[in-house]
């Protein structure tokens, strides 16, 4: 009986065409802004969006209709030090009234009910170690618990629950929206940087969350109808505001590579009558 009803969900229409899953991974999540740059270059656009941490940062912010190159603009004077301040530990390493302020200017007082593509965002309840999928609500409140690392920012609390990081149970969320879509996109800008590191705190800490979302993202991976590992950002640490454009060329030149291919494959599984939905103008 399960098989029956496993067959018969799968056969039945999903309510969206393409879906996109953005992880998390810190700064290198400008990686996903040069991966939608060329999935649009290649008239590629998402009719439903789920983001964790960085990814919900990138995937809100598209969803209200900004373009990429615009996304990289409001970011491309900021600093880390602009974002979160270190502060005396209690149950953090930084404040992070900066990155919330960032939030409130961009994202207001808008609600799910107000993005022009559906918007998923992923974060960890804390309190009953499970996973969140937020869809309604106050979307920046969301980013802002889908990002906080523990030990490193604060936990967010929303409707009297403590929430953190999403990537702490789901770096990649592509099971949230995979029954819901015919054809996922997955963008992994959580690559695993082996080697040396700097036996200090903040730099433990964060090899240690890298590894942790690496490997809670092996499910979801295979998942994925075309998946973009972007490898190339590897070297980039998850603070790193020096380097976004770089990050940014890393995922335009790596997901242009795969889309090349992808087509020259005559674009296996791809729904032939697809309609983009693209995205509108603020």
């Amino acid at each position: 009986m399960e098989v029956d009803a496993y067959i018969e969900n799968q056969m039945k229409p999903k309510p969206y065409k393409i879906g996109y899953a953005l992880s998390g991974g810190g700064a290198r999540g400008f990686a996903h802004l040069g991966a939608l740059k060329a999935l649009e270059e290649h008239n590629i656009y998402p009719d439903l969006i789920a983001g964790v941490s960085a990814g919900s940062i990138v995937g809100t912010l598209y969803c209200m209709g900004y373009r990429p190159h615009e996304i990289l603009d409001m970011f491309a004077q900021e600093h880390f030090k602009d974002f979160a301040d270190i502060t005396v530990p209690k149950i953090s390493l930084f404040t992070t009234k900066g990155f919330k302020d960032f939030l409130d200017r961009r994202v207001g007082s808008r609600t799910f009910d107000d993005m022009k593509i559906p918007l998923r965002i992923i974060a960890t309840d804390f309190d009953n170690g499970v996973s969140k999928i937020f869809t309604e609500g106050h979307v920046g409140d969301c980013v802002y618990a889908s990002c906080s690392i523990p030990i490193f920012f604060p936990p967010v609390e929303i409707n009297g629950i403590n929430y953190v990081d999403g990537g702490i149970l789901r770096n990649f969320p592509v099971y949230p929206i995979r029954n819901d879509c015919d054809f996922i996109v997955g963008i992994d800008v959580n690559p695993l940087k082996l080697g040396p590191y700097k036996k200090n705190l903040k730099s433990i800490a964060e090899r240690s969350y890298n590894m942790m979302f690496r490997s809670n993202s092996n499910e979801d991976k295979k998942m994925c109808d075309l998946l973009f590992e972007i490898d190339a950002i590897a070297n980039y640490s998850t603070f790193d505001l020096k380097h976004i454009n770089t990050i940014v060329d890393c995922g335009y030149k790596l997901a242009t590579s795969v889309l090349q291919k992808f087509e020259k494959a005559g674009k296996p599984g791809f729904p032939n009558d697809y309609t983009p939905n693209k995205v509108q103008k603020v």
